[in-house]
């Protein structure tokens, strides 16, 4: 999550692909930096952890309809249609691994 942020704010075209045209690429970046790292730090803490876990679900849920969008495209951002459909199971993977965090750290 932390080098997520980083990589949000140093290479922001790494990205460019992934947003959706009618939002604003410098908003989604700094936003998403913004937390990731919230994210991160609290998945580092242990006092924090549970929130950190669920934190990083929900915003792979909040992806989840980038994936989805992605998927459907007639070229992906993520290469191709195969990848799309991998990357689309891989984020209910990590949705399932941040859940996982939050009911093991109550």
């Amino acid at each position: 999550m932390l080098f997520g942020a980083y990589n949000h704010l140093a290479a922001p075209e790494f990205y460019s692909a992934m947003i959706p045209p009618f939002i604003s690429e410098s908003f989604a970046n700094i936003l998403s930096a913004i937390v990731e790292f919230v994210i991160g730090v609290a998945l580092l803490i242990s006092k924090y952890r549970k929130w950190g876990g669920l934190g990083f679900s929900g915003l792979m849920v909040a992806f989840m309809p980038l994936h989805v969008w992605d998927l459907f495209r007639e070229e992906p951002a993520i290469g191709s249609t195969n990848a799309a459909i991998i990357r689309l199971f891989i984020q209910f993977v990590l949705i399932f691994l941040g859940w996982l965090v939050y009911k093991r750290n109550k």
